[in-house]
């Protein structure tokens, strides 16, 4: 490619492959975000699935089914291709997208530029990928998946290492060194019990607490997360690990025995889900947020792409989902007769939970001020009282509602994976008690006679929770730090600061921060916030701006006094661990 087509605007924003089952498919697919005035023609679009469709029949590949999903950003292109050839898929879609679109002549007029052969001879077609493919292709790599498909067990591969089986019962090999299959130690490898979390709000704090229900049971649990993986309660890697890296990293550990995994919206969006079975797949809620990246544009779109983790137990295991979530109900209803299925939300009597025990499900939530776990309740069904909610340290003496659904989703899945219910409900009365078991979600600490809740709200949904807890704790005066990440349109920033408004905080705190400007401007996203809480009716004597997150953090501690709640929704690690080191010593740096 020149630099001058390297320079000149592409017909596509994005192409990706999906090694994992994904928003479209239940397998390996390939998608582009196409761009320019071409995405608006529904004749394109058309053009562009025949060509896939007329190629990949001549690649002798299997139905791609394509898939045009139009949405408020433009067109998304999807079909589904064989895994071990999915750069090659990625080719083929730019190409059918740019024939498709240069036969309307709708990207030469915008000066984009075609990279793809500019051909519909498939006699000069089929060699070309044919040649691309047979490069992709690794003979070693489909003999070692073969053999693992055939003994049931499961194969993690990436662009340096191949593993098969998982944890304690897995072995792993560089990829420019694998073995034959006779080489392989067959007879010590297995899988782990394994569930994965997915939602909009609560999956970190349902990871910790399912890996701290494993521990209690004497299992070594491995956990990823945004904030890190840990194996055994030991942190092995610090930062955001809530995709395919970061189960791979829980799965490929040779000490694991019980795999918990925060699986993310961004990494089934860009790459699909990292597994083809889990014992347990949880979708804890879902909102806005995020919206207008990969295709996703309303809270539908963001159900779409979390039930993809119900993939991993279509065939076995167990679909847990959040009863109280309309959205997510109807998103997953077609998904859940292929799973078992298991309800949870914060009222046990609520009309989808009781109707789904009529049937004979299992469900999970709180009655009268207990926790209530109720099992097929069928023949040789039973019903558990798990204990007294208020006396769970993750509900802050009750107040705290949003975790009582994080917490009924975990007895779910506990139960489920065979742990054992002793250990859960020990688990229950104690998680939660100490900062350092549930870092950065809801951390409760004294400050000069103040109230201070850390957490990591990052959304209008989440910060509403949070402030509904501060408000339950009937504070003298309420302090908020508030700030956003560049990524949200101003619509969602502006929602915000709105949601904030509605709680009357006495003071705000608007943080900038830099390593999160996503493309905005520097002090682009405080003031959209600070215009949003001046027209919600806050003055602005109220509203103070920082020009980064431990700066403002500082501020509000500095401005607390006793009986007042400060809310602090900290985003950066390094700046949590400072903040609970002065909160831990009580004084604050000079």
């Amino acid at each position: 490619m020149s630099r001058a087509e390297e320079d000149a605007p592409q017909a596509h924003e994005d192409s990706r492959r999906l090694p994992g089952p994904n928003r479209w498919f239940d397998r390996p697919a390939v998608v582009l975000d196409a761009l320019g005035s071409a995405a608006l023609d529904e004749t394109t679009a058309a053009a562009w699935a025949q060509r896939v469709q007329r190629l990949c029949t001549a690649l002798g590949w299997p139905a791609p089914q394509p898939r045009a999903h139009r949405h408020a950003g433009g067109l998304t292109l999807a079909f589904a291709a064989p895994e071990e050839a999915l750069f090659t898929a990625t080719e083929v879609n730019e190409w059918a997208w740019e024939r498709s679109a240069a036969d309307h002549g709708q990207l030469a007029s915008e000066g984009r530029v075609l990279l793809q052969p500019a051909s519909d001879d498939l006699a000069v077609l089929r060699p070309h990928f044919q040649r691309l493919a047979a490069a992709e292709r690794s003979l070693p790599l489909q003999r070692l998946k073969a053999a693992a498909q055939a003994r049931g067990l499961p194969l993690f591969d990436d662009d340096d290492c191949l593993s098969i089986g998982a944890g304690r019962g897995s072995a792993s090999w560089p990829r420019a060194a694998l073995p034959l299959p006779m080489d392989v130690p067959w007879a010590r490898l297995h899988d782990v019990p394994t569930i994965v979390v997915t939602g909009s709000n609560g999956k970190t704090t349902t990871t910790r607490l399912l890996a701290a229900m494993a521990q209690a049971a004497g299992k070594v649990p491995g956990l990823c997360s945004t904030e890190g993986v840990w194996v055994g309660g030991a942190l092995v890697a610090r930062g955001d690990y809530a995709g395919p890296a970061g189960a791979r990293a829980v799965l490929r550990h040779p000490g694991v025995e019980f795999a918990v995994l925060e699986t993310a919206r961004g990494g089934l969006l860009r790459r699909g889900l990292a597994l083809r079975r889990a014992d347990v797949a949880v979708i804890t809620n879902v909102s806005a947020d995020h919206l207008g990246e990969y295709g996703v544009h309303d809270v539908a779109d963001i159900a779409q792409a979390k039930a993809v983790v119900l993939h991993a137990v279509a065939h076995a295991g167990l679909a847990v989902l959040n009863g109280g979530d309309d959205v997510l109900m109807a998103v997953a209803a077609p998904l859940a007769p292929a799973t078992r299925l298991a309800l949870f939300a914060a009222e046990h009597s609520h009309p989808r939970l009781a109707a789904h025990r009529a049937a004979g499900g299992s469900t999970c939530g709180g009655e009268q001020g207990r926790l209530l776990l109720c099992e097929d309740l069928g023949e040789g069904g039973r019903q558990t009282d798990l204990g007294a909610i208020d006396a769970m340290p993750l509900t802050l003496n009750g107040a705290a509602r949003f975790n009582l659904e994080n917490i009924a989703a975990a007895v779910l899945a506990a139960n489920a994976a065979g742990l054992p219910l002793a250990a859960v409900q020990a688990t229950l009365q104690a998680f939660g008690a100490r900062p350092q078991d549930n870092a950065g979600r809801l951390e409760r600490w004294a400050w000069r006679g103040a109230t201070v809740l850390v957490d990591y709200a990052h959304n209008p949904d989440g910060l509403a929770q949070l402030l509904t807890v501060a408000r339950a704790l009937k504070p003298r005066r309420l302090g908020l730090l508030l700030g956003q990440a560049g990524n949200r349109d101003d619509a969602a920033i502006a929602e915000l600061a709105r949601t904030a408004a509605a709680f009357a905080p006495d003071r705000v705190v608007l943080k900038e921060l830099p390593l999160m400007l996503r493309g905005r401007a520097p002090g682009n996203v405080t003031s959209l916030l600070a215009k949003a809480l001046r027209e919600a009716g806050m003055p602005d004597t109220q509203v103070q701006v920082e020009p980064d997150e431990e700066a403002a953090a500082i501020s509000l501690l500095d401005w607390g006094q006793g009986g007042d709640v400060l809310v602090m929704p900290i985003h950066t690690g390094a700046v949590r661990q400072r903040l609970a080191e002065y909160l831990k010593l009580g004084s604050l740096p000079t």
